[in-house]
């Protein structure tokens, strides 16, 4: 870590973030359950966020360590004007993203931890709501700007998957560093959605466990014309019918007919293949509303993709 801190903000910084790390390998999204414990250093527990509030600083720590974002629950009131901006700012912007302070002092304390972070190029934690009570942890992040006159700070993110939790030096870095946190956020909200209009379900087999379910696109995300990060693009499904439907060992009709190849059909070995074989001339689960239905004519171009593999 290449921060000018005291070292014990340091090392309990450090064990901060490796804690959400392991939580976020672990869980597609973070909720209170995952959150509200803290991290243990040194035998005490520290926490992570405030559940109150959006910025954080520990009392056990010198500099702010975290940021949180909430998603608004549908038809409730917006507090701050980034719970309804930031997502379209990340994906419209190229650089950095607005966050606005706590009330309309800049000298609370709140945003005066926010000025020390951007003073001192403290790495903290940014808890991005993806769905009501569901967060992403962007980390490392960096408060790149504060201006008491807009009472907003201006927040960067970090170079992914580096050595250091420095802040990025150049437009260049923070660039590529808000792209990766597109990617991300695209993945989660879409993954988020479809999961959830199918009650949590996986759409071939019913299995109800989201962690082992994946939002499949119908057509990838790579065609501009039908790969939009929609529901009616998407299927919930386990790891190996996700596996299968990508390899077109399974494919969905667009009356939402389910075909197995004959790849599969000829061969006999074991319960899991014979599971994946019966699934042949079955229908899949279809989600309560009609709006979020499987896409007909996106079905139809993976259909045909399908038959030509066959």
């Amino acid at each position: 870590m290449t921060i000018s801190v005291d070292e014990p903000d340091t090392l309990m910084r450090i064990a901060a973030f490796e804690h959400v790390r392991r939580l976020s390998e672990v869980h597609t999204h973070l909720t209170a359950n995952e959150l509200k414990p803290g991290f243990d250093f040194n035998g005490e527990r520290i926490p992570l966020i405030n559940p109150q509030r959006g910025i954080f600083k520990p009392q056990q720590m010198r500099f702010l360590l975290s940021i949180k974002t909430v998603f608004p629950k549908p038809g409730a009131k917006i507090w701050y004007d980034d719970q309804r901006e930031v997502h379209r700012q990340i994906f419209e912007g190229d650089e950095t993203i607005d966050y606005a302070f706590m009330g309309q002092n800049p000298d609370a304390a709140d945003n005066r931890w926010l000025r020390e972070a951007f003073e001192n190029g403290i790495p903290i934690i940014y808890f991005l709501g993806i769905a009501p009570g569901r967060y992403q942890a962007i980390l490392p992040t960096f408060i790149s700007g504060w201006d008491a006159t807009a009472l907003k700070a201006r927040v960067a993110f970090g170079v992914p998957e580096q050595d250091t939790l420095a802040p990025p030096e150049n437009s260049l870095e923070r660039r590529y560093a808000l792209r990766s946190v597109k990617q991300r956020l695209h993945q989660a909200s879409f993954r988020e959605a479809v999961i959830t209009a199918y009650n949590g379900r996986c759409a071939l087999s019913g299995m109800p466990e989201p962690l082992l379910l994946d939002a499949a696109h119908i057509v990838s995300d790579k065609d501009e014309r039908m790969g939009q990060p929609v529901v009616p693009n998407g299927i919930p499904l386990s790891k190996i019918h996700h596996a299968a439907f990508d390899a077109h060992l399974i494919g969905i009709d667009p009356d939402y007919r389910l075909h197995v190849s004959n790849r599969l059909l000829g061969q006999n070995d074991g319960p899991m293949l014979e599971a994946l074989k019966r699934l042949n001339g079955g229908t899949i689960h279809l989600p309560s509303r009609d709006k979020d239905r499987p896409d007909r004519d996106r079905l139809a171009v993976r259909f045909e993709r399908f038959k030509a593999a066959a």
